[in-house]
């Protein structure tokens, strides 16, 4: 309409100095003045829908993002606590004495492990989300708010009954601190502990995942040494009066010592492999334990001291942010 409103000027102005006829620049003036008209009730509905955007920026947006970021330092100060007890908990590790302990890794242990882990790495994306939407959310606001306060700039000289448009709003200072408050947090610093601790418990899975395999050869020498030893016993009882008998792998006689001491030595050599195999579980059952401890001893105090730094940076962010707000509409109101 602005454009068509300047097309009619330019034309009215032409036609003045062509001295066109009167009927030409009555009909042209008339044009003129229903445009200058409705331009000038355009321009009211919108000053009057910006006046109400501007109401609802000032009046419940605002309000509610200090509400917000209120609630987000608490939050986080909740969090800075929770985590500053882990800290000083997997602390106490370092003086866990596990050298008498005999218990090895259970298929249940095992299990919880796995657990750990998967809650681990839904915990990392979780935190990657919540910080990721936070800035896009507030980054949004700050984008929108600056469009908003673009004016609306009129060539025509005429005024519009309209409230004055404030520049400076409130919320602009706390999204612009805000948005920038975001990229500085060491976010970055806390994913990457996560992620370093996710892959701890993936290492802690790999040895325990070796210790229940040994374990499970463990288990099937155990049942082979049962069913030969049963069967030796079962053979003994049955042949062992006997002076000799027949190999039925040779087909030809064998005396009873010499057959006993083939079948006996065959059990014994199993009974040897499965303790050689026992002792072997045992070694490294106990090198799981220390390894895990190991493991733990190190890395959990690196992630919740980096959790516990996070927070605390956080929630001190988030109440400043409101403080500094509050300081200014005061400031502000004083004025």
């Amino acid at each position: 309409m602005k454009l068509e409103y300047q097309r009619k000027v330019a034309l009215l102005n032409r036609q003045k100095r062509n001295n066109a006829a009167v009927e030409v620049l009555e009909k042209t003036k008339a044009a003129v003045t229903h445009l200058h008209t409705r331009y000038i009730v355009d321009m009211q509905s919108m000053d009057s829908t910006v006046s109400e955007i501007q109401h609802l920026r000032d009046n419940q947006l605002y309000p509610k993002l200090l509400d917000l970021a209120d609630r987000l330092a608490k939050m986080w100060e909740d969090m800075h606590m929770h985590h500053a007890n882990q800290l000083k908990t997997v602390l106490d590790l370092k003086s866990v004495d596990i050298s008498d302990s005999s218990i090895e890794t259970s298929a249940h242990h095992h299990s919880h492990t796995r657990q750990l882990h998967d809650i681990v790495d839904k915990w990392n994306t979780n935190f990657s989300d919540l910080m990721s939407y936070q800035k896009e959310y507030i980054n949004a606001l700050y984008s929108w708010l600056k469009l908003n306060l673009i004016p609306i700039e009129s060539s025509l000289k005429e005024k519009v009954a309209s409230p004055p448009r404030v520049q400076q709003p409130p919320v602009k200072a706390l999204l612009q601190a805000w948005n920038e408050q975001l990229a500085k947090l060491p976010d970055d610093l806390a994913r990457h502990a996560i992620v370093s601790f996710r892959a701890v418990l993936e290492t802690i899975l790999g040895v325990q995942d070796e210790e229940l395999k040994k374990k499970e050869a463990c288990e099937q020498i155990h049942k082979e040494y049962v069913r030969k030893a049963r069967a030796f016993e079962e053979w003994y009882h049955k042949h062992g009066q006997r002076r000799t008998f027949d190999d039925p792998e040779s087909g030809e006689g064998t005396s009873q010592k010499d057959a006993i001491s083939e079948k006996r030595f065959a059990v014994e050599s199993l009974k040897s492999k499965l303790d050689n195999e026992v002792e072997a579980h045992n070694k490294l059952s106990k090198q799981v334990r220390e390894k895990s401890l190991s493991i733990l001893r190190a890395h959990l105090p690196e992630l919740f001291r980096a959790l516990t730094d996070f927070s605390h940076a956080t929630a001190d962010m988030h109440s400043k942010l409101r403080l500094n707000a509050l300081m200014q509409d005061q400031g502000s109101g004083n004025n």
